[in-house]
This record gives C-alpha cells, structure tokens and sequence, in this order.
C-alpha cells in the first residue's frame, strides 16, 4: 500500500514543492515564511501522524493570499494522489478539539466531492503573523484539490491562536481516522468505487 506521494508547483507567484507520508510520526519540515501558519501546518502534521516536508516560496513582499491558498492548493493535490491509490479506507472520520476554552469539530469524507462548509468565527483580523481571513482560503483550497467533502466548526473560543490551533488538529485527526484501512472487502460506498 503506497502511502507516500509528491507535488510540485510552480506559478509566477509561488514554487511550492511538499512530499507526505500518510503512516509517519507527525515530523514537519517546512518554511511558508508565515511563522503563524508554520505552526498550524505544524499541529496538522503532529497530529494527523503525517510527515510533511517541503518547500514553500510565495510572493510575501505582495501579502500572503497567494502563500497561503498555493500550500493549500498543493497540499490537498498530495492527499488526492494518496486517496487515489488507496481506496480501501473507512473514508469517513470525524473529531473535536479542545484547547483551552476553545472547542473546534471537523468531520471528513474522502468521497471524491469536494465541498467545504467552514463555519469558522474569529474576531481579530490577524492571528499571529497571519491575516484571518486566510484560514477559509487555504481550508478551501484543500478541500477542492483533495477531493474531500470537509465541515468544521468552532464550537466556542475566545482566544483565536486557541481556535485556530484546534481547527487545524480537528482536520488532521479526523483525515487520519478516514484513512483508516477497511478491514472488509468492500469499499464503504453503495456505487462500489469513492
């Protein structure tokens, strides 16, 4: 079972290239040049039990859309050529984070539909380093590229490093639980094929 995959990405406006194994440690190895969002790729990583090690140049001098939506973008196409040679996964997993006074949900389905609901508040424009409003680009990049239908939810929080940190480990726990081999011989899906 090949759980390991590569994407390289080059625009006018980023060169990106990720490498991830789906069965690793959670071992994170990547610069965006947005230390906010280092952190949060790093918590997804951690807890998902991804390896995720890259590079990542973005337009930064411009702002950080494009750094942050190119990863996102590049990210799910790695997950997708994983979800593409491993379809014999429980496909669905869901999960709450709690971080403090924070509590976020996610809840995934690796059906090859992309859809995003992000119903994700948080009152500071900025989190970190980073533009706030950034976190729904990258979520929806992902999700588009991956091919995965994703909600996520902050429950409740009042502190957006909080929030957000407990978003990007519900996501990750919850892909990991999808990923989870089938013990049957028969893919979850009535039409027989995700």
């Amino acid at each position: 079972m090949n759980r390991s995959a590569s994407i390289a990405r080059k625009t006018k406006e980023t060169d990106i290239e990720i490498n991830l194994c789906a069965d690793g440690s959670g071992k994170f190895t990547i610069e965006t040049g947005i230390a906010f969002f280092d952190h949060m790729l790093s918590s997804f990583a951690m807890h998902g039990g991804f390896d995720i090690t890259g590079h990542v140049k973005g337009d930064l001098e411009v702002d950080q859309h494009h750094t942050v939506e190119d990863t996102g973008i590049v990210l799910g196409q790695v997950f997708a050529q994983i979800f593409s040679q491993n379809k014999n996964v429980k496909r669905f997993g869901s999960f709450f984070v709690p971080m403090d006074e924070a509590l976020s949900f996610a809840a995934v389905d690796i059906s090859g539909r992309p859809y995003l609901v992000y119903d994700c508040h948080i009152g500071d424009s900025k989190t970190g380093d980073m533009d706030s409003e950034l976190f729904l680009e990258f979520f929806r990049a992902f999700t588009i590229n991956a091919g995965l239908t994703l909600h996520t939810k902050m429950i409740y929080g009042s502190n957006g490093h909080h929030m957000i940190e407990a978003l990007f480990k519900a996501v990750a726990r919850a892909i990991r639980e999808a990923l989870t081999p089938n013990t049957g011989d028969v893919l979850p899906s009535t039409k027989g094929l995700l």
